[in-house]
């Protein structure tokens, strides 16, 4: 009785995780789009932030003691981004691409995801490591305002309410979404760990399938209806941001909060990451995201969940 408990517990943290992360980003991109700031941007500022929100906040619950998790939950979230939430949007409705993308931020993603492997290369990824990686954030965030004031649009949307009204909406929004992914993120962790200990899995497993695919969620379903309603550079750009961020903002933080020790089996992970992420570059050499594509990519990540569970 006691594992359904801790089952049903989880479901609810899950679903706190992606309702909070639902609603930051929310008003997130009312601020956004107040500035004129452009869907690709606002998909690889606002949303993948908002998006990332929900692994931010269950690796700060796991800091420490299950740090096993943290890592798990990184590296999972950023296969999942591209092989479940990309996978699945694609097969719904084929993504087309701003060449930008290619150009400039996959190629960050990928720098990003082989400066994590470096830095594991001692075993651990040390409180020294967690600051390293968020300077790089901080680098990465000056040169996204920078390309964000540089491609401002140009047009002004027609807003029946008034400004004041609209900023404390948003940031309404953003505080509940906040609040409720705090709550979320300690219920999912605390009943994982108790589940992962009682069907005698590793930490690191369940991070990499449980919690990452929960911490999915919210950019899944943020892509999916972004890209119904015609924003692929949304969806596309969240995906892209989130990944980058998950590295720098949320490795950052969880290392520079006690360090977090890398096992060796680790790395095979990380080279299925990496692969994932080569992966979208040669999708998207075409422009487009088919769903042929999307279904190879889907494909890829339901083989790679066996192989974790079963290996």
């Amino acid at each position: 009785m006691e594992i359904v408990i801790n089952a049903v517990l989880t479901i609810v943290g899950l679903a706190m995780l992606c309702f909070g992360g639902n609603w930051l980003v929310s008003g997130g991109v009312t601020i956004a789009r107040k500035f004129r700031i452009s869907n690709l941007v606002i998909g690889m500022t606002i949303v993948a932030y908002g998006t990332s929100t929900p692994e931010l906040a269950a690796s700060v619950a796991a800091a420490g003691e299950h740090s096993a998790i943290i890592l798990g939950n990184i590296v999972g979230s950023n296969i999942a981004n591209v092989g479940m939430v990309i996978g699945i949007a694609a097969i719904l409705v084929p993504l087309a691409v701003s060449k930008s993308v290619l150009r400039k931020e996959i190629p960050i993603m990928l720098g990003v995801s082989f400066l994590l492997i470096l830095i594991s290369i001692d075993g651990e990824l040390s409180i020294y490591d967690g600051i390293l990686l968020l300077v790089g954030l901080g680098v990465y965030g000056y040169y996204t305002f920078k390309d964000a004031m540089k491609h401002r649009e140009e047009s002004k949307e027609n807003v029946e309410e008034s400004k004041n009204n609209v900023y404390l909406k948003s940031f309404g929004l953003i505080g509940i979404g906040v609040v409720i992914l705090y709550f979320g993120a300690i219920l999912t962790v605390d009943n994982a760990v108790i589940l992962a200990q009682e069907f005698g899995l590793s930490e690191k497993i369940i991070g990499l399938t449980v919690i990452a695919i929960g911490t999915s969620l919210p950019e899944l379903i943020t892509s999916i209806i972004a890209i119904r309603k015609g924003h692929g550079d949304i969806g596309v750009g969240n995906i892209i941001g989130s990944n980058i961020y998950n590295i720098l903002m949320i490795m950052g933080v969880g290392a520079a909060l006690g360090g977090v020790m890398v096992a060796p089996d680790v790395f095979i992970d990380y080279a299925i990451m990496i692969i994932f992420s080569i992966s979208l570059l040669i999708a998207l050499k075409t422009g487009i995201i088919n769903r042929v594509m999307g279904a190879c990519l889907a494909l890829g990540y339901v083989v790679y969940l066996i192989f974790t569970f079963f290996n």
